[in-house]
């Protein structure tokens, strides 16, 4: 079960290993959690007046709806994680407004664009069925995510374990003295930044090349002990006279001679450059898409197909389970409190993360845990 059981006496409807799930009214239930606590939140509230259902017509105005979401937004911000990640579902009539209200607590880092079709495409088939010549407007395919991060997440990153200040450090005291070593020595010995590229075996495009990798100020990377090696080769086959003395390196012998003891102390000082930058990821706010799956701001998935006990509102589990690999990592707990019938729980479990639902519907919650409890089995 997760560790994130609300300081209550709220006892959960359903819980496994994995997911957690409660009956009640959000707003009732998130104040319970602890602040920080969650690193993704993906939620699909109601759209407000899309539906005919009684759930999605509770609000005489849009500004009574807006008002209603703004405090279970006021939650997200507080148990959202520094690094964490939220994604709400809108309606296309209501996506502005939601995102100028999220606007107001967290930074938005894009509109999704969800372009629905029936698995072949070819659209959902509603538009097939209307009649265009009636319409005032074009007909709605799509719908839209807001897709959220902490507001200065990337600052409070850095500020972690003093990153930007150890960067500096390394930078100031590592990387310019070899960087201007090497430059110095390419200089004295008249090699051009081709032939150092053409040595290192770098194609030549600009952004691929060792001369802009190891010898210019604005870079942040050491030499590979293969392109050493080759550097090494190139400047000690051209090289006319030994090098002019140069702090806790050797002055004696030919080119790259004293770089015997430079080797050794780079290999040190990449393993520490390294670890700072891992460490440094882990506070980042995890983002990870491929050109194996969408990653621009337009996504097309296809809907849920009617069926037994299918939510009117259910996501498809092939587009919650890419939101969840790409802004979660293994073993983080992704929050759904709008749970309905519980696809973004069992697709959570799929990717190999925990999940915390919440749901109000008696019905849909006992449909949820029926699915999370037969998947279970499987």
């Amino acid at each position: 079960m997760p560790d994130l059981i609300p300081s209550s006496s709220v006892l959960p409807f359903y819980a496994d290993s994995y997911t957690t799930l409660y009956c009640g009214d959000a707003l009732a239930i998130l104040p319970m959690f602890a602040s920080a606590s969650i690193q993704l939140i993906l939620v699909d509230p109601p759209y407000m007046g899309v539906k005919a259902d009684t759930w999605d017509n509770q609000w005489p105005t849009r500004e009574a709806y807006l008002a209603w979401l703004r405090q279970l937004a006021k939650e997200w911000q507080r148990i959202l994680a520094p690094n964490g990640s939220l994604y709400c579902f809108a309606s296309p009539q209501m996506a502005a407004h939601v995102e100028v209200m999220l606007g107001e607590m967290f930074t938005v880092l894009n509109t999704l664009v969800w372009r629905k079709h029936d698995g072949t495409g070819a659209g959902t088939g509603g538009h097939s069925k209307t009649c265009k010549e009636e319409l005032r407007s074009f007909f709605p395919q799509t719908e839209r995510i807001i897709f959220c991060e902490q507001c200065n997440a990337e600052s409070m990153a850095l500020g972690e374990r003093s990153y930007a200040a150890e960067c500096e450090r390394l930078h100031g005291f590592v990387f310019e003295p070899i960087r201007a070593y090497l430059e110095g020595e390419r200089k004295r010995a008249g090699i051009a930044k081709a032939a150092i590229n053409e040595a290192c075996g770098f194609a030549p495009i600009a952004g691929a090349m060792a001369s802009r990798h190891y010898f210019s100020p604005s870079q942040w990377c050491l030499p590979t002990s293969e392109h050493y090696r080759a550097m090494q080769a190139l400047f000690n086959a051209v090289g006319r006279q030994p090098p002019p003395p140069f702090a806790d390196y050797h002055p004696a012998g030919s080119v790259f001679t004293r770089f015997h003891q430079v080797d050794t102390s780079v290999e040190f000082l990449r393993v520490d450059y390294e670890s700072l930058r891992v460490d440094y990821e882990s506070l980042r706010r995890p983002f990870t898409v491929s050109a194996r799956v969408p990653y621009t701001d337009v996504w097309d998935f296809a809907t849920v197909q009617a069926g037994p006990g299918k939510h009117p509102c259910e996501k498809p589990l092939p587009l919650l389970r890419h939101i969840i690999e790409a802004s979660s990592r293994p073993g983080e707990t992704v929050l759904d409190c709008c749970a309905g019938s519980g696809s973004t729980l069992e697709a959570a479990r799929q990717c190999g993360r925990k999940s915390i639902g919440i749901e109000r519907d008696l019905a849909y919650i006992t449909l949820a845990a029926s699915r999370l409890r037969q998947q279970w089995l499987f």
